[in-house]
């Protein structure tokens, strides 16, 4: 078979000929590959950008002012990455020009803008990928205005301060007027968010209208979505018009300490501009992909699945397309919601990545914890070390061939390779090697020597089988899978959010005129000894070592994670309660047999934390609403009250002096 993809193959033996430039980006940027004995991989990397391919000022002032603080809450920039047979991958257009990332983040762009593999995915590809940020102060400071929407929305819907999201859109034809005789060319929407779903709609659309009507496409969408689409909250539906399209999504509260509460009718406001455009379509969740999709081959051992995220256990999926690694890796990172997994996960990975001698050499015997997705096959061996690999059907032959038979109509969503493919994957049990040694075996499966803490619900991967021969729809099927996981995860849960209410100290230990106490310390054997009467299995019908599940888990970023996130939620109750108690205590009996220096100082902290409070209730107005607003703004007022009542003890000199 000739060679169609030589310029996007990275595959092992394109290291060993010889020595020549590699792929380069914005015409200046080349790549010089070394293999060692021990068939590491290196390389160089040098960037000089040429600023012809960048929109100048005066055309950007042209259209409309330098202000993208609504556009950049929804995504960061879009761009296109070319193949020039003389400069490789290269970028050939970005927008807007304020928003351009650093030259390392720009790499990585281009290097994971094309498929890493010899699969030849001719047509058009969709997938998606995370790229780490490079340390920026302006950059940091830029991803504060995500702070009071990240500190409402559910953990699975977090903006990423460290991380951005890559839609790629990839589409290779065969062109007989172009020197090599193929057309290769990737249109890119980089954000922040992980709306999955929206974003995969957005790509769809915006990079058809771009291959028929060129950059003006871009230009004009990135203004529509400044001047028209919201700002960005949570707690409300939207209405996102993009030309002839608009698109309606819920972006919902999480429930927390804060928002248990509230009943104001925020979550039925809809928020944007009315329109009226050709089309509307409704995404019924942004982020929530389809499991089935992924798992139908590989059911019978999702358990076992479930147990390695949980766990963050290493684990390596390799497949033949980007566009199947990116949505495996999502199916396996939502198994266990809605717990956040926090450990590192990358759903397309290339070996030009910048985190590639940190994911598979730094780390020495020991893998990190990791999911990795790969379809380059020199990771196969690069990688047989790692404890997990999940080697994925090759659908790449039937995704060939619904292409071509859509050949003559090539706007046809179904030939599209993505998230939402109505491909199923077919079962093929028979070839998994569950807890096998040979992780460089071809049959699709899973390759491991875990041995599962949990027997698995035989009953319901026989409802999902039957689904199969009865041919029940894949969003019947994911639905299914979804609830049934769902409250596996809320029973391995409950027990843990139950001891960890207990650690609140009580009530009476909350003192007006002390520091707000500390929760107490998670320990671990306090809490296995509460699993006798209150364990999981009094919810789950499963059976098993549920202890040792626990430890393994005690030992992960997921329990990391979670531990902090719900220690910090009763240090902030904690202060709460302490400031309440405060501002309802009778500071003026206090005050009788107090010095005047004392009397300062219990002056001096009710004003530094009603600014705290204040800082607070500006910062988090949407956290404030309903019964805990009036709450906050009663408490707020009562302290101010204390203070005026600590001014009235004091001789007027010291009421100028501390000037108060």
């Amino acid at each position: 078979m000739e060679r169609e993809q030589d310029n996007i193959i990275c595959n092992r033996e394109d290291f060993q000929g010889s020595r020549t430039a590699g792929p380069t980006i914005g015409g200046n940027v080349s790549i010089t590959p070394e293999v060692s004995e021990d068939d590491n991989v290196d390389a160089t990397i040098t960037c000089n950008w040429p600023t012809s391919q960048i929109p100048s000022d005066d055309d950007e002032k042209a259209k409309r002012s330098s202000d993208w603080s609504t556009l950049t809450q929804w995504i960061q920039f879009m761009c296109v990455v070319t193949f020039d047979l003389n400069l490789g991958q290269a970028l050939e257009f970005i927008y807007p020009k304020a928003e351009i990332p650093t030259e390392q983040e720009l790499t990585n762009i281009c290097y994971m803008a094309f498929p890493d593999s010899n699969s030849g995915c001719m047509g058009d590809t969709k997938f998606h990928m995370r790229l780490r940020m490079s340390p920026d102060t302006s950059r940091i400071i830029k991803a504060q205005q995500f702070r009071c929407y990240n500190s409402d929305c559910p953990p699975a819907l977090k903006a990423d301060q460290s991380h951005y999201w890559g839609f790629v859109y990839f589409r290779q034809r065969r062109d007989a007027n172009l020197p090599r005789g193929y057309f290769q060319k990737s249109f890119i929407i980089v954000t922040r968010l992980p709306y999955f779903n929206l974003f995969y709609e957005m790509l769809t659309h915006l990079a058809q209208k771009y291959f028929d009507e060129g950059e003006d496409v871009l230009i004009r969408a990135c203004h529509q979505i400044n001047n028209e689409w919201p700002k960005l909250q949570v707690g409300g539906s939207f209405n996102l018009p993009l030309f002839e399209q608009c698109y309606q999504i819920l972006v919902p509260r999480a429930s927390s300490r804060k928002c248990a509460q509230q009943n104001d009718g925020s979550e039925n406001k809809t928020l944007g501009k009315e329109v009226r455009p050709v089309s509307v379509k409704v995404i019924a969740s942004v982020n929530e992909v389809e499991l089935f999709h992924s798992l139908s081959f590989i059911v019978d051992h999702m358990y076992t699945l479930w147990e390695l995220v949980l766990t963050a256990e290493p684990l390596v999926v390799v497949g033949t397309s980007p566009a199947d690694c990116s949505h495996m890796v999502q199916t396996l990172v939502q198994l266990i919601a809605p717990l956040a997994y926090c450990a590192e996960a990358r759903p397309y990975f290339t070996i030009h990545d910048s985190e590639f001698k940190e994911f598979t050499r730094e780390c020495g015997k020991i893998p990190p914890p990791l999911i990795l997705g790969v379809t380059n096959p020199f990771f196969i061996k690069l990688l047989k070390d790692w404890p997990h690999m999940l080697r994925l059907v090759d659908n790449q032959l039937n995704m060939q061939r619904q292409q071509h038979l859509s050949i003559k109509n090539i706007r046809n969503a179904s030939s599209v390779t993505s998230l939402n493919s109505s491909n199923v994957l077919k079962s093929n049990n028979g070839n998994t090697s569950l807890n096998g040694n040979n992780s460089e075996g071809s049959a699709p499966g899973l390759y491991t020597k875990y041995k599962p803490f949990l027997k698995k619900d035989k009953s319901l991967i026989k409802k999902v089988l039957l689904g199969l021969k009865t041919k029940r729809p894949e969003h019947v099927q994911t639905a299914l899978l979804r609830r049934h996981l769902l409250e596996l995860t809320q029973s391995f849960m409950i027990p843990l959010e139950r001891y960890m209410a207990s650690l609140m100290p009580l009530q009476k230990d909350i003192s007006p005129f002390k520091s707000a106490p500390n929760a107490n310390a998670f320990k671990l054997d306090d809490f296995l000894a509460t699993l006798e009467l209150s364990g999981p299995h009094l919810t789950s019908p499963l059976k098993g070592d549920w202890k040792g599940l626990y430890r393994r888990f005690y030992n992960s970023p997921n329990f990391r994670g979670w531990y902090e996130s719900r220690h910090r939620e009763l240090q902030l109750t904690l202060q709460d309660l302490q400031l309440q108690a405060l501002s309802e205590a009778n500071l003026e009996q206090w005050a009788q047999d107090k010095q005047e220096v004392e009397i300062i100082d219990m002056i001096l902290k009710l004003k530094q934390k009603l600014n705290l409070y204040n800082d607070k209730l500006t910062n988090e107005p949407s956290s404030w609403s309903g019964n805990n607003g009036n709450t906050a703004i009663a408490t707020r007022d009562q302290i101010r009250a204390q203070i005026n009542c600590m001014k009235d003890l004091l001789p007027n000199d010291l009421k100028n002096v501390v000037n108060i």
